[in-house]
């Protein structure tokens, strides 16, 4: 096959399209003219490897070597690439190295494994803990324990069968009666409740439906590979997004491994950095996917004052206990506690098992006599307290398993001896290993406690202290820090600076699958640090005396939901809470729910927020719209010209209002059914980018510029490589409420600037701001020849 020619090195932007059997390949060729007309020069699209049937995200693999049919199969993804080729554009494709789906039927390399054992050739793939649960592979799947459940297990053929699910028969079994079937197979069918303390695979976080994969054995790398880089290298597809690289055993290893055998491709990872914490400068890719430009962008348009006084109306509207909701640091102490000894309980064994087999076999005799329950605690302890989500091979591991943390964990025991415990686990994690410990399992400990940290960061932080903990939601998204929110000028124009040098070619977002709201969303949301009394008063106003809430944090994070999504199908946002209160885990939960709650959760919304006191809160809402509109058009405009590749996620280019998944993963419209003023703005930017790609490239440079007067803190502006000017006005409601731009100037680059989205205006030396912002709080402004 003749190998077409690959697209741009790197993207100047991508276009994020989110496939399903409702929108696949052929829609996406169809949206295709459009997308070109926007500017963008690749398409980002979700796993387009085959998956569970009916997936609406495509995460769930279950057949790396062939192309999801029900997208259109690999004939789709490659007419969907000529077309896109047809207009300028590459493709950019999501891929999902860490797990794939616990879906036997559909996943032909885990049948195997179920039928043959240990001894199947597919065995080296799955991360499953042979030694544990005598040598058999726990299947959660079962309604209830296996003796209530046994009139729904039956045999057919070579086949064990329940309800719609299906395990093969290990060979010579099919005619043993029931009881010593089940015995004699290479799985064990069980509780679906039985998996939190007793499963033996890894799992994707605490999902028993996704299997872990060891792409670190070369042989699970080639295989799990290989279509997606004939793709590559037959330019089909020209980069790729990493989904989860912290969940594998060595994230380093696999990304040297991928440059390799791509060549070099364009790729960004899914990575969350913690603020302050930096990607490994040893990573070859060209950045992050950009969450961490996402919290940046975000907190330009955040009061910190304001969100503090916002944090104190919160606790005395809700009045919330300090770890359950009162305090962030103290939430995220109490929710991790809860997620290492409930969710992943199978995980801390595991890892206590492979930490006490070590010290028993160590010839240091400092490690030996530490009794399992001393160093499971010393695990928890140290675990608790990570601010990052894991360690790598690459670095410094002591300055993310601190001595500050030791000291705090050594405090949980009683005995001093006993406390010891904690060293020796420190020490592991950190200390180079000696030549007698290279190969007595030191690896696979540092492994599975890295990949326990970044599983227990995100389910006690993004997947429960985020619900619990819930002044300012627009602060709670991927990558956030609740606790602080906003971002001084001076600080984001030194994290510009940063990533222009370092990263210059990674990505930047605001939206994408994952956020929990919107960027319009979380861009209303922010204007409430503007007034914080204002909207305590109101929900003073609409919680009527004597009416039952079922808890008063729901009711603070239910009312800002409207407030911030604004007019909206009811369903949309009782969809939505009762997800929010679910991940809380407070009063019900996924596992364990409590219907008088939920019920009165659905109430409350109906006759609340849903209901005429939310005209209220919509009436407030619209008084303040031209202050969310600024939000709105100044996220959009400095994450489309700030340093790194920004993603447009589908939709996003015009006003798109979404909450939490499912609701932000419906199928697109394309074109749009109206293009309004965001559109326009985003049009514009993109375009430029695509016209002088020099100007935001990885030669580029950032250059902030400082307004001077009254009003200089509420003007941010850059320039990018002397061409370019953004500028956007910042805390808007604040600026008016201060008497405006009055005598506000900002002194431009040399030379003349010409308006890039309302044409006809010019502007040279120095601009009174006030005219920079007549009719828009925003403004891009590219630099003309001088004629």
């Amino acid at each position: 096959m003749t190998s077409e020619p690959p697209g741009p090195a790197v993207p100047t932007s991508t276009y994020r399209l989110q496939l399903q059997p409702a929108f696949p390949f052929a829609a996406a060729a169809a949206a295709v003219p459009y997308l070109a007309s926007l500017g963008v020069s690749h398409l980002h699209l979700s796993p387009v490897l085959e998956a569970v049937p009916g997936s609406a995200h495509g995460y769930d693999v279950v057949d790396h070597a062939r192309v999801r049919e029900e997208l259109g199969g690999e004939d789709g993804l490659r007419a969907l690439s000529r077309t896109a080729r047809e207009h300028g554009l590459g493709l950019v494709v999501d891929i999902v190295p860490n797990h794939m789906a616990m879906a036997p039927r559909h996943n032909p390399a885990l049948w195997e494994v179920l039928r043959e054992g240990p001894a199947s050739p597919y065995a080296r793939w799955f991360d499953i803990d042979w030694e544990a649960q005598g040598g058999r592979v726990l299947l959660p799947v079962l309604g209830g324990p296996v003796g209530s459940e046994l009139d729904h297990l039956r045999v057919d053929g070579d086949v064990l069968r329940y309800h719609d699910h299906a395990f093969p028969l290990r060979a010579g079994t099919a005619h043993l009666p029931l009881p010593e079937l089940l015995d004699a197979q290479w799985y064990r069918p069980v509780w679906w409740r039985l998996a939190r303390t007793e499963l033996n695979y890894r799992r994707f976080f605490s999902i028993s439906e996704l299997i872990g994969v060891r792409v670190e054995d070369p042989d699970v790398f080639d295989a799990t590979h290989a279509k997606i880089l004939q793709l590559l290298h037959e330019g089909v597809v020209d980069g790729l997004r990493i989904d989860h690289p912290d969940g594998l055993a060595d994230p380093d290893g696999y990304l040297a491994r991928l440059h390799e055998a791509s060549g070099g491709r364009w790729t960004v990872v899914e990575k969350i950095l913690a603020d302050g914490e930096h990607l490994p400068a040893s990573w070859p890719v060209a950045g992050t996917t950009g969450y961490d430009a996402l919290r940046q962008v975000d907190g330009l348009f955040t009061d910190r004052e304001g969100a503090g006084e916002l944090a104190a109306r919160y606790r005395h509207f809700a009045a919330p206990q300090t770890d359950r909701g009162g305090n962030w640091d103290a939430t995220v102490r109490r929710a991790a506690y809860k997620v290492l000894t409930h969710e992943l309980a199978t995980e801390t064994d595991r890892l206590t098992r492979v930490a006490a087999r070590l010290c028993a076999a160590s010839p240091d005799l400092a490690l030996r006599d530490r009794a399992p329950w001393a160093l499971r605690t010393a695990l928890e302890e140290l675990l608790v307290r990570m601010r990052v989500y894991r360690p790598y091979t690459s670095g410094d591991a002591g300055t993310v398993v601190t001595e500050e943390a030791a000291a705090e964990a050594r405090l949980a025991f009683v005995v001093p001896e006993e406390a010891a415990a904690v060293d020796v686990v420190r020490r592991l994690l950190v200390e180079p290993p000696g030549p007698v410990e290279e190969g007595t399992g030191l690896a696979e400990f540092r492994a599975r406690f890295a990949q326990t940290a970044s599983a227990l960061r995100a389910k006690s932080v993004e997947d429960t202290a985020f619900y619990r903990y819930v002044p300012l939601l627009s602060a709670n998204e991927v990558g956030g820090d609740p606790g602080h929110p906003g971002v001084a000028v001076a600080d984001f124009h030194a994290y510009c600076a940063r990533v222009q040098r370092d990263w210059p070619a990674g990505g930047t977002v605001v939206s994408t699958h994952d956020t929990k709201r919107s960027a319009d969303v979380r861009a209303a949301l922010a204007v409430l640090t503007e007034c914080p009394d204002r909207w305590a008063r109101l929900l003073a106003e609409v919680t009527r005396p004597g009416e039952t809430v079922p808890d008063g944090q729901l009711a603070w994070a239910a009312w800002q939901t409207v407030f911030g999504l604004g007019p909206a199908a009811e369903e949309r946002v009782h969809e939505a809470l009762l997800k929010h209160v679910r991940e809380a885990g407070m009063y019900t939960s996924w596992t364990e729910q409590e219907p008088p709650y939920e019920e009165a959760v659905a109430a409350f919304l109906t006759a609340g927020p849903c209901g005429p006191p939310g005209e209220r809160v919509a009436a407030f809402r619209k008084a303040l719209d031209p202050h969310v509109r600024a939000n709105v058009l100044g996220t959009a405009l400095v994450h489309l010209t700030m340093p790194g590749v920004p993603d447009v996620y589908q939709g996003t280019e015009d006003e798109y209002r979404a909450l939490v998944d499912p609701d932000n993963r419906r199928p697109a419209a394309f074109p749009p059914p109206s293009a309004g003023e965001k559109a326009a703005l985003t049009s514009a930017a993109l375009r430029l980018r695509a016209r002088r790609p020099a100007a935001f490239g990885t030669a580029a440079s950032y250059e902030p510029l400082t307004a001077d007067g009254p009003a200089a803190e509420h003007c941010l502006a850059f320039a990018r490589s002397g061409e370019v000017v953004t500028a956007v006005t910042r805390l808007s409601l604040r600026l008016t409420e201060s008497g405006g731009w009055r005598d506000t100037r900002l002194s431009l680059p040399p030379g003349r600037w010409a308006d890039a989205l309302a044409g006809g205006r010019e502007f040279t030396g120095t601009a009174r701001v006030a005219d920079l912002f007549d009719g828009s709080p925003v403004v891009l402004l590219e630099r003309v020849a001088e004629g």
